[in-house]
């Protein structure tokens, strides 16, 4: 079971002809068997997954295939199909003008979607506070693809992940169970360490375990991190949140460079 799989085995099992892994993929799961997808055809697969509605084929293989003329670019994507239908479980239903995903297809990324959404929205259940993402790598969507298309929507789901893990860590420290709040905004800000709101989830769990000593090592990192990185000083907010204005060493002047010699 992958990081996602308490999200997967939530799912009504009865309704899955197969899943289709984004994360950490892709791949394909039918039950406990995992299905292989032809190199040729991952890309197109993915593309129609990530749009979850109807593409027009000419669309997706001039996004897919931008170098070459239409003609070349509607045979790639033709070959692709015939490859993936081929090859694999049915996935996709196509006819003249479009493609789209079988209904029987579950998608990883549209589940983990959804729960960032109950967690954001505030209607999370009980189970969505049990699940959580084994690392930063089960944060990153389709590893390693560096088309437009998919660091623009790996981009997206990462910052819609960073919000959900903030108000995860925040719905646990209000249900006392400060260690997992710590966990989940560790990984937060393990993702993105100069993010302020992930730095300010964690500082507020440490406070809710009563470790001011550990929140304001927290803060004194972040505030080194921000000096070294950017030049600038954490939000006047962050410091209020430990109750007290934290005094550290101010940062020494820098010092004029010396003129160059003759």
């Amino acid at each position: 079971m992958d990081e996602w799989g308490r999200l997967l085995d939530n799912h009504d099992s009865e309704a899955i002809g197969a899943t289709l892994h984004l994360f950490g993929g892709p791949f394909v799961t039918v039950g406990p068997r995992r299905i292989g997808i032809p190199e040729g055809s991952k890309r197109l697969l993915a593309f129609v997954a990530l749009h979850g509605r109807r593409v027009e084929r000419r669309y997706a293989a001039g996004a897919l295939w931008p170098a070459g003329d239409d003609l070349r670019a509607a045979g790639n994507l033709r070959s692709s199909l015939w490859r993936l239908n081929r090859g694999c479980v049915p996935l996709i239903d196509s006819d003249k003008t479009s493609l789209t995903l079988r209904d029987d297809v579950v998608v990883d990324a549209r589940l983990i979607g959804q729960w960032a959404n109950r967690l954001i929205d505030g209607c999370a259940s009980a189970t969505d506070l049990t699940v959580r993402p084994g690392g930063v790598d089960a944060l990153d969507l389709l590893p390693g693809w560096y088309d437009d298309w998919a660091l623009m929507e790996r981009e997206r789901v990462r910052q819609r992940l960073l919000h959900a893990l903030e108000a995860l860590s925040d719905a646990l420290l209000r249900l006392g169970r400060c260690a997992e709040a710590v966990e989940a905004a560790m990984l937060a800000v393990t993702a993105d360490p100069l993010r302020e709101s992930a730095q300010r989830a964690l500082i507020a769990a440490h406070l809710g375990e009563g470790n001011l000593v550990e929140a304001r090592r927290q803060y004194a990192a972040y505030r080194r991190l921000l000096a070294a990185e950017l030049g600038i000083e954490p939000h006047p907010a962050l410091a209020d949140l430990l109750g007290a204005t934290i005094r550290l060493p101010a940062r020494p002047p820098s010092r004029p460079h010396a003129p160059a010699g003759p």
